[in-house]
This record gives C-alpha cells, structure tokens and sequence, in this order.
C-alpha cells in the first residue's frame, strides 16, 4: 500500500493514459500537474480526428507497473515503481469504471484513459488544471477528504463518461457547465455539501437517479423530490377553492337572470311604448290563435265522424 504524498515525477510520464492509485495511504494534495498529461488530452491528427498518443499504464492498488519504452525506476513513497518493456506486459488489466470492475486487453488499453485516486486520504480543492485532460473517460476522485467546490470548466472535459466525486467535502453549488457534458453516463455526487438547483440540459438530463445526489440536504431540483424556492406551483387553499367556486355559479344564475330580464322586457317595454306596435302584435296574436282553434275544431269534427261510422 502506497503511502506519502502524490509525486509530481508522475506528470512526466507524458503518454500516460490509465493512472490507477485508488485504495491506498495517500495524503496531501492532487498535484496541479496532473491536469497537463498530454496522453490523456485529445490531440488533431493531420485528418483533422482525435488521436492519443501509445499508452503507459499504471495499476496501483498496494503495487504498481507501467508500460514504457525503456526501463526505469522511480521512488514512490518508500515503494519502487519498476517499468517493464511492452513486449513483458500483462495482455490485460481490470480497471473499475462506471462503478464496474472491467477487463481491458491490449488493444482496448489503447482508446482507454482513466484516472483513479478514489480510497485515499487526499485533502484540498480539484486542481481546475483537471478539467483540462480533455480525453478523459473516467475520473474518480471518491472516498476522500477533497474541499470547496467543483471547477466550473468541468464542462469542457467532452469526453468523460464516468464521474464519482461521492463521499468529499466538496461544496458549493454544481457548475451550469455539467449541461455540456453529451457522453457522461454514470454520475455519483452523493454525501458532500452541495447547495442549490441541480443543473439540466443534455446528457445530465437523463442522469435521473436521486442516488446520485443522495446526502447532500441543501440540493435541490429534479430529480429529488425537494423542489427549488420559486420553481414550485403555487396551490391555492382549499377554501379560497370553494369561494372561487361559489362565486362562479352565483355568477352563472346572475348572468342568466340578467338576459332573461334583457330579453322580457326588451319586447314588453317596446310594445307598451309603442300603441301601434301593440296593436300589430295583438292582431297577429289573435289570427294566429283563431288558426289554431280552427284546426284544432275541424279535425275533432272529422275525429267525431269517424267514430259515429265506426
């Protein structure tokens, strides 16, 4: 088990794609450095795609190994990391990504780029310098003592797939740059201090496990049940929902009252102001009811008829 601080030796390995020194005795802080590895930064080939340059590996859990085109040795806290040469390699390592232990041979080492220094004793910020290793796909920094808040630029790391920063002090609120992440699949944020609205847009949209917030009580937003000051709908009590509804239907009569009243004396006011109009309307009133009483007599004559036959 590695003990001591991280070395800044380390940032020398400039092809360095898979650092692996989780679950060891390491305090202090995360070297600055860490965040220039060129092997874990997207370079333009000459057709204008991403390319990394030949990896080196590093598994460290109580032991360490590296891939390199020449031997050396280095000190690392009271331990020697010994490189071998490619050809003497393992064909395959494990590396635990996405909260899965997975087996990547040779050629898969290759397109893999991984930093773990999760189950340490690290203290102090995430150095912003990380948010430059733009050909990241996992970085766990979880299990440790790590403070303040997350680097806004984390954003810019396109490339990151995996992220675990669970069980730190980190605090503060979550950077509106977690919106620009489109490749991020597995998200652990849980027991720090982080306060506010959780961020939404692209690929942390669909990031909808409340576990990944858990134990942080002053978050707030989708999608933890606990919704943000100012976003919630306000309800109304349910008495002013019977007032509202009460006074709607003494409306509804009022108004029918008033049309009836409009309509009734619109015609009756007419007819009582105007004699001519009144003595139209009666004349037509009273042909009407002799035609009827006319009908109505014939045909009870015929009905009476018929039935005398019968």
């Amino acid at each position: 088990m590695f003990n001591g601080s991280i070395p800044s030796q380390l940032c020398s390995l400039s092809a360095l794609q898979i650092l692996d020194l989780a679950v060891n005795n390491l305090t202090g802080m995360i070297p600055n450095c860490l965040g220039h590895m060129k092997g874990m930064k997207l370079n333009k080939g000459r057709d204008g795609g991403d390319s990394f340059s030949p990896a080196f590996e590093l598994p460290a859990r109580g032991r360490a190994s590296a891939i390199a085109p020449t031997d050396w040795n280095q000190e690392f806290g009271g331990q020697i990391v010994k490189a071998r040469d490619h050809d003497c390699y393992q064909e395959h390592v494990k590396q635990v990504v996405k909260g899965m232990s997975l087996d990547y041979t040779t050629l898969d080492l290759q397109l893999m780029v991984h930093l773990d220094i999760s189950s340490n004793k690290l203290i102090g910020p995430i150095p912003r310098e990380l948010t430059l290793l733009s050909g990241l796909r996992g970085l766990n920094l979880s299990r440790n003592i790590l403070s303040e808040g997350i680097p806004p630029m984390i954003g810019h790391m396109n490339s990151l797939e995996s992220l675990d920063l669970s069980n730190n002090h980190l605090s503060g609120t979550i950077p509106q740059s977690f919106s620009a992440f489109t490749s991020l699949s597995k998200l652990n944020l849980s027991h720090n201090n982080f306060m506010g609205q959780i961020p939404k847009g692209n690929q942390i949209q669909t990031l909808d496990d409340p576990s990944i917030y858990a134990e942080n009580p002053l978050l707030c937003g989708d999608p933890l049940p606990k919704k943000c000051p100012g976003t919630e709908t306000p309800q109304a009590p349910e008495e002013d929902i019977d007032e509202e509804s009460k006074f709607e239907k003494v409306m509804f009569y009022v108004v029918i009252l008033l049309g009836f009243a409009a309509g009734f004396w619109g015609v009756i006011g007419v007819l009582v102001r105007k004699k001519n109009w009144r003595r139209v309307y009666f004349d037509y009133v009273d042909r009407k009811t002799d035609m009827v009483y006319v009908i109505v007599a014939v045909r009870a004559a015929k009905l009476r008829r018929r039935l005398r036959r019968a």
